[in-house]
């Protein structure tokens, strides 16, 4: 702030207060600042404007027009200055706010809205905007700034973007409890394979996982459903005793309820994609986002 300016805002505080209390002796008890010093902003306040701001009586000083134009105009610049303190307070404190994540459809139907349910059990004043869509999209949506939050599997680092935090998220096989191989420690794709498979698309990370290992055993994936949705496939093996492929944490909630299994899949090159939280490199988050982070992260880790 510059020195006029301070000069400025140290004579409309002195005005305002000789407004209040009607005289510039009150007006000096209360700010405990000399009243030649006071008359002396005041002054240059009227020279600076070019009329009068106060009728001086023998019993005080009442504002002139002018005066009370002014008046009204300092009232509203302190009132928007503890406005403003107000709302940096709120940010910081995490009772206001709002939260943007763009995901994977992988972690939409459970892993992200029960994490939003329990962030704002404490802080009820946030707020969440949840976009969800492929894993290149959601990496798009984050360095366009439509999320400050990105979650999503990860096969290749993306320039602009800063990994908040990774962790391996090997394929595993996702079966049905009563499946022929829910018995087995591991299972091979050469196994798997000669069950009803529901796969996600070509373009999905899991699926690129999949189809290379496949090739390199010149392996035939004929999948009875093709589906980009989690649930979907998900719904299916449970309905119809099919295979699929996922990640744990996809499927978590499922496991833990007894409604689905998993069981690790023993080829080679199941650990290549990892579970990254992205956000853009050059911009710190602000506290609701960066607790939100946490907690997500946490959550991630099985915490």
């Amino acid at each position: 702030m510059s020195s006029a300016n301070h000069l400025q805002d140290t004579a409309l505080r002195y005005f305002l207060e000789v407004v209040q209390s009607g005289s510039v002796s009150l007006a000096s008890q209360r700010l405990h600042v000399a009243m030649s010093a006071i008359s002396r902003q005041i002054g240059g306040l009227e020279a600076h404007i070019g009329t009068p701001l106060f009728e001086r009586h023998a019993r005080g000083m009442v504002p002139t027009p002018a005066g009370d134009i002014l008046a009204r105009h300092a009232r509203r610049i302190g009132l928007e200055a503890e406005q403003a303190v107000e709302a940096i307070r709120a940010l910081h404190s995490l009772q206001s706010g709002a939260v943007r994540i763009a995901t994977s459809d992988a972690f939409a139907n459970e892993l992200v809205p029960d994490v939003c349910a329990q962030f704002q059990r404490d802080f009820p004043g946030v707020r969440f905007e949840v976009l969800v869509s492929s894993t290149s999209q959601v990496s798009r949506h984050v360095l366009m700034g439509d999320a400050e939050i990105g979650l999503c599997f990860s096969l290749a680092p993306v320039p602009g973007l800063r990994v908040v935090h990774r962790q391996s998220a090997p394929v595993v096989a996702v079966l049905p409890p009563g499946h022929a191989l829910a018995r087995r420690r591991s299972i091979s794709l050469a196994e798997l394979t000669r069950h009803p498979l529901a796969l996600p698309p070509a373009e999905t990370a899991v699926r690129q996982v999949i189809d290379m290992a496949c090739a390199r055993q010149d392996l035939e994936l004929n999948p009875v459903l093709v589906s980009n949705h989690v649930k979907t496939l998900l719904k299916y093996v449970m309905h119809s005793g099919a295979a699929s492929v996922s990640s744990e944490v996809s499927v978590r909630h499922l496991v833990a309820s007894g409604e689905l299994i998993v069981k690790p899949l023993s080829d080679a090159g199941m650990d290549m994609r990892d579970i990254e939280v992205q956000a853009l490199a050059d911009r710190s988050p602000q506290p609701a986002t960066a607790a939100f982070q946490e907690l997500l992260i946490a959550r991630l880790q099985g915490a």
